[in-house]
């Protein structure tokens, strides 16, 4: 294994159809444009339900991936299947129906509505104009369904780039950087959309820069550095992995009988320490009564994301 590869738990293990074969399997796959090596010995499995989170600079090499997983290029060397076929062939045709992609930068043409982009798209794929009415609903653009795309904001857009993605009841979402141009109570809904599309066995892969986002939204993380996948796991994992320990928060009062030493104190009597997870329970239990505002702050997917990049863990 060239790559710090970790089993999932908790959330993700839920999700998996335990009868169902993997969405997609990558196996040694590497990409190369002439010296440049863009994806390097690469090995990832998806499974149907999960909602994965492929986080990297620019650069990293996660757009080729998913390139790959869509069949517009095709690897140097490793094989590759999506949703049993390999992407780009003859035999695929059928899986590509039954994937959905979302591209950072949606290209629509302005001068036709919102209906009409999607009633494109749906012929495109062979599916039925008649559900497209629905999922225009879904995403939030009933009340403009019939304006030119060209008068629609970049958020509006976003959302018709989603409902052409979600067209035939796809087995695979490819989103990269799904969310931008999305404010708060979009996000919501975007991500509510992804559970009912999970639920329903699709994989979700989102490849995405807006880090603190994905806490809580993946039930994995694929760290990409350089075109080599340099760790994949759930978050509890990944902290594992990178040896970085809680802290607890907290501001007090004067107290008598109790050993602040090792506690570091700042501005208004606010003071933390570095505990392991193993003992937080131990050492919440001990504090003093007359404590308040207690926090217990987690390392952050940002702080985790920094450590693997600087190759820390």
């Amino acid at each position: 294994m060239n790559a710090a590869t970790l089993a999932t738990d908790g959330c993700a293990a839920t999700r998996k159809h335990p009868l169902s074969e993997p969405t997609v399997v990558l196996s040694g796959i590497s990409r190369h444009y002439g010296r440049l090596l863009a994806v390097d010995d690469v090995d990832l499995t998806l499974h149907p339900g999960e909602c994965i989170g492929l986080v990297g600079h620019n650069g990293a090499g996660k757009s080729t991936l998913i390139k790959l997983m869509l069949g517009l290029i095709a690897p140097t060397s490793g094989s590759i299947r999506v949703l049993g076929a390999e992407p780009g062939s003859r035999a695929a045709a059928a899986a590509r129906a039954r994937i959905g992609y979302l591209p950072e930068n949606v290209s629509l043409s302005p001068s036709l509505t919102g209906a009409e982009t999607l009633a494109f798209y749906a012929r495109l794929k062979r599916q039925p104009v008649q559900a497209n009415a629905g999922l225009i609903d879904r995403v939030g653009l009933a009340g403009a369904r019939n304006r030119r795309v060209g008068t629609y904001s970049k958020g509006m857009r976003q959302r018709l780039g989603l409902a052409q993605a979600m067209l035939g009841h796809p087995r695979l979402m490819l989103l990269d950087e799904p969310t931008t141009g999305l404010d708060p109570e979009l996000r919501h809904t975007f991500y509510g959309i992804l559970g009912d599309l999970r639920r329903d066995g699709a994989t979700v892969l989102l490849s995405s820069h807006a880090l603190a986002e994905l806490e809580g939204q993946v039930d994995r993380v694929v760290v990409m550095n350089r075109g080599r996948k340099v760790a994949d796991g759930t978050l509890g994992l990944l902290r594992q992995l990178a040896a970085m320990q809680p802290k607890i928060r907290l501001r007090r009062q004067p107290s008598r009988g109790y050993d602040w030493s090792g506690w570091q104190e700042g501005p208004g009597g606010l003071i933390e320490i570095e505990c392991d997870e193993a003992m937080l329970t131990d050492t919440l239990r001990q504090l003093p009564p007359d404590v308040r505002d207690v926090e217990i702050i987690r390392p952050s997917l940002d702080d985790l994301y920094a450590s693997f990049q600087r190759g820390d863990a």
